[in-house]
């Protein structure tokens, strides 16, 4: 549930306090400091940040307000982007299909990136090389099931295998992944043993 705009301010009050003082502010600080009428004012904002689960009341204790795990994974995920910082999950196999092994390692993009469905992979192989996909190159993949035919993917065949190929249904039952290297065949997949994680919008080289 997206927050008022008086929530919004109630909430980075709260926060800002805590890290200058470590510690939660009182009703009467936070009215006082957004020139609020009453508590009672206070209070309403409080019980409905509460309720979309970005603040946490304890009891019998004078400052009892406590920002929760939402409220610092959401301000985490926002800068992490603010910092242009993009998850590298590993390698993917373009070439014959092999396992993607997560890593931990991210890319800074700056402001180029917004959106928190977007990851990065390293490519490893050239079935895309006619596609200007080379061995090394960086793919940036949004998680998306908006998937057309034509669209580069990231398909993972029989649970564990990823690969990364271009999309085009063949049946109702069947899929082909096709390379963009004229000397590597296709890939028939039935689409029950197929699933997407995603389509490239990007590919990032590093000319040395």
């Amino acid at each position: 549930m997206a927050l008022t705009r008086k929530q919004k301010q109630v909430l980075d009050l709260i926060a800002r306090f805590v890290e200058q003082h470590g510690y939660s502010p009182s009703y009467q600080e936070i009215a006082d400091e957004l020139k609020l009428a009453s508590l009672a004012t206070v209070h309403k904002h409080i019980l409905a940040l509460e309720a979309k689960h970005y603040l946490r009341r304890g009891f019998n204790r004078s400052r009892s307000i406590d920002l929760s795990p939402k409220y610092l994974e959401e301000e985490r995920r926002r800068c992490a982007r603010a910092g242009g910082e993009v998850p590298l999950a590993g390698r993917i196999a373009a070439g014959t299909p092999v396992e993607a092994i997560p890593g931990r390692d991210t890319l800074n993009l700056g402001e180029f990136l917004a959106d928190e469905d977007m990851y990065a992979l390293e490519v490893r192989g050239d079935s895309m090389i006619e596609d200007h996909i080379c061995d090394g190159d960086v793919v940036l993949v949004e998680r998306s099931a908006r998937i057309k035919d034509g669209d580069i993917v990231v398909a993972v065949v029989s649970g564990d295998q990823a690969t990364l190929k271009r999309f085009f249904r063949e049946s109702e039952t069947t899929v082909r992944l096709q390379p963009a290297n004229a000397a590597m065949p296709p890939i028939q997949v039935p689409l029950s043993d197929l699933e997407i994680q995603g389509r490239v919008l990007a590919v990032l080289r590093k000319y040395k």
